[in-house]
């Protein structure tokens, strides 16, 4: 590690203080929130518990459409090409006997019914009243009241009494597509009638009698937004709306916790979560540090990063999560069954529509099933149990940041925001953090996302990382960027793109610029306003409404608009810092960059020699130590956006080598592929050190002990080796 001119003894000093700053009893309102909290206690999440009742992977088919029928003749289908799992719906049984006949593994969607969770409703008069309530400031359509929980474990309980007693039940999912608006539409709707529990929890962040006073009670986004062009840093003030979103937040993520608890008193052996899960977002109760404590299981839609995101706040890789599939050609299907499979989930849920022809299956059937075959019993043994490996390298996930992302975003959009969607395609936070997984990805280097609750309860929660990153990580709080400091004094490296920590984690504005500035050695002036930032009126990198119906990132970035952009073609963010700026501190060392690295979403679509431009943002990992496992040696076109994953099951390690083309999807399904690659080629894997008795997994070919394995690869398929640690 790069060391500091400081004496050994300052050096001493200042650990000293970060260390007992950190283990003494937090006087830090927000700290002592965030530590000791009912929202941030979990739901039960023992691994071993959930494992008994999903031990596998499963593929569970929606039966919409399913035109082969419910009988026998469904079953032979199922099991012969792979699809061993089952689906109920309501509590309805008519389907139960045939599945625990054949011993599929089924969840239960809509435990807790729909309309309550749920809220968007195809008729066209719902439609209508959505569309005009959800920008408002009333209470939410159903409130989240004692009549409605009422209801809500009314239905539970029937539900789940039908099938309770059954061998094959794996989950139950309280409903799909759940918000705590409209999916993830722009709402600043109240969960409750009543102003009690907010005003309580106000007492509870920010400290008994220091809450501010809010002279209204409860406004929405048009109540700041014209502000927004002529605030400086240190006028910001989004307290009361990012205040009133984040106690949407709390309050939806305990009053499914509370549902989840509810179905376990009545069946203690089966796991308890939801389906359709959104992006990550400032709106829709999306808050997934939140959300993954409360809940046991979860299917997702992979927008927004979801998929990592998850898997990085999943216990142990404890919750059963899976992924919804669409079938749109052969190769892709093939491609998200390995894909998926290799980043930590544990199944699909199957959208049947058009799988046959009448009561006939189209044939394409044929092509996939040996696939899902393989993965069922092959591979997925294997991984049960296993823990995800990364390679020392934490992406940070703050929430208050992803709200301040969204208000910076949406000014744009003028008094035309309540018509604002598809955040995970367009949104900056959204971006910005998927850049920064695919710079890594595409460089040989794993990550795990790490959440602004586990960092500060665990003041050890940075010790297995060398390097920490921020991505758009606007707001931090006092507690948060001591931990970071102390991370920094003693060794670790932290990276910024673009002002961090400039709001603290309510969005106000800091009168002394960033609360790391000390550490980056660098000034964010507390004067500077829109004009001073990223281009000449927005706060932001890209105007959002004149390129909301973008055709390629190319349109979307449009790399004009900041005429003081990197030479590698990203856009420089405060107009007066340098770019590119490191800094030894303590031990460790910061760097901010002082850019966006949203261009590489265009350049990773140009090819190798123009993706090579990450290195601007890459090369300090390795400067922190940070060195890939294995490579392919073979760097050519036709193997670029190869990803390799790793899971460490007892002495043993699995990889995966698979192509991470870009992902499409939307708020309503998805997670297919875009420019997929489908060639068998030959390639070299390359080991920086020496591994032991490596095994090919699907041919079961021993490899032997080595550095070097040449294999043939089906590049929409994966490659799965296991080996042990190198012993001298």
């Amino acid at each position: 590690m790069p060391k500091s001119p400081s004496t050994p003894f300052l050096i001493f000093g200042l650990l000293f203080i970060a260390t007992h700053l950190c283990a003494a009893a937090p006087a830090d309102p927000y700290e002592n929130y965030l530590k000791n909290s009912k929202d941030f206690h979990r739901v039960k999440q023992d691994k071993n518990w959930i494992l008994k009742a999903w031990p596998s992977w499963l593929y569970m088919p929606w039966y919409y459409q399913w035109g082969i029928g419910h009988k026998q003749a469904g079953a032979d289908f199922s099991k012969k090409h792979g699809y061993n799992g089952a689906f109920l719906d309501h509590g309805d049984t008519q389907n139960l006997a045939w599945i625990e006949k054949n011993q599929l593994r089924f969840y239960m969607d809509h435990t807790a019914g729909k309309g309550s969770l749920y809220l968007y409703n195809e008729k066209p008069q719902d439609k209508t009243r959505l569309k005009n309530e959800l920008p408002g400031n009333s209470v939410r359509p159903v409130a989240l009241n004692a009549a409605t929980t009422q209801d809500l474990k009314k239905q539970m309980l029937h539900n789940i009494e039908q099938v309770r007693h059954s061998s094959q039940r794996a989950a139950y999912a309280l409903d799909d597509e759940i918000s705590s608006g409209s999916f993830v539409r722009p709402c600043t709707w109240r969960l409750i009638e009543d102003f009690a529990p907010y005003l309580s929890w106000l007492d509870e962040i920010y400290g008994k009698g220091n809450k501010p006073d809010y002279k209204r009670p409860w406004i929405t986004y048009d109540d700041l937004r014209k502000k927004l062009p002529n605030w400086t840093l240190a006028e910001f003030d989004c307290g009361q709306l990012m205040d009133q979103w984040t106690f949407n937040d709390a309050y939806w993520a305990n009053y499914l916790g509370d549902l989840v608890a509810y179905s376990n008193s009545i069946d203690p052996a089966t796991p308890c979560g939801f389906v359709g899960g959104q992006s990550p977002n400032a709106m829709g109760g999306y808050d997934y540090a939140r959300l993954m404590r409360k809940i046991q299981f979860i299917e997702a839609y992979n927008i927004g990063s979801s998929q990592a995101v998850i898997r990085s706040f999943n216990p142990h890789n404890a919750l059963p999560t899976v992924t919804t599939h669409f079938h749109r050609s052969v190769n892709d299907t093939i491609w998200q069954a390995w894909y998926y499979l290799a980043q930590g989930n544990r199944g699909h849920i199957g959208w049947v529509q058009d799988w046959f022809d009448g009561k006939k299956p189209k044939s394409w059937h044929q092509a996939v099933a040996p696939h899902y075959l393989e993965i069922a019993e092959k591979i997925s043994p294997l991984l049960a149990d296993a823990e995800w490996v990364h390679d020392g390298v934490a992406i940070y996930y703050s929430h208050p940041s992803i709200q301040m992302s969204w208000i910076l975003d949406a000014e744009a959009h003028g008094s035309t925001w309540p018509n604002r969607n598809s955040d995970h395609s367009l949104g900056t936070s959204h971006l910005v953090r998927k850049a920064w997984e695919n710079m890594l990805r595409d460089s040989g280097y794993q990550f795990s996302h790490l959440n602004y609750i586990d960092l500060v309860q665990n003041e050890k929660a940075l010790d297995k990382f060398k390097v920490l990153i921020l991505p758009a990580t606007y707001c931090l709080s006092d507690a948060e960027a001591r931990r970071i400091r102390a991370f920094v004094l003693r060794g670790g490296t932290v990276i910024a793109d673009f002002l961090p920590g400039v709001f603290d984690q309510h969005g106000r504005g800091r009168n002394a610029g960033g609360v790391l500035d000390d550490v980056f050695a660098i000034q964010h002036q507390s004067s500077w306003k829109a004009t001073d930032i990223f281009n000449d009126h927005l706060w932001v990198e890209v105007d959002q409404e004149a390129n909301f119906y973008f055709k390629s990132y190319e349109d979307l970035l449009d790399n004009n608009n900041n005429p003081l952009r990197h030479p590698a073609g990203f856009a420089r963010a405060a107009r007066n810092l340098e770019s590119d700026s490191s800094h030894s501190y303590g031990e460790g060392k910061a760097v901010l960059l002082n850019l966006s690295p949203q261009w590489y979403h265009a350049l990773r679509g140009q090819g190798t020699k123009a993706a090579a431009s990450r290195s601007v943002f890459m090369k300090h990992l390795g400067e922190a130590g940070i060195q890939s496992p294995v490579r392919l040696s073979n760097n050519s076109e036709e193997v670029f956006g190869y990803e390799i994953t790793y899971w460490k099951k007892d002495d043993r390690t699995l990889l995966f080598l698979i192509m991470n083309p870009e992902v499409t999807g939307t708020s309503v399904g998805g997670g297919n592929s875009r420019g997929l690659k489908t060639k068998k080629i030959t390639v070299t894997l390359e080991f920086q050190k020496p591994v032991d008795q490596v095994r090919n997994e699907l041919s079961g070919k021993i490899l032997g002990d080595g550095k070097k394995f040449t294999i043939d690869w089906i590049t929409n398929k994966a490659v799965v080796l296991s080996f042990s640690e190198y012993k001298p």
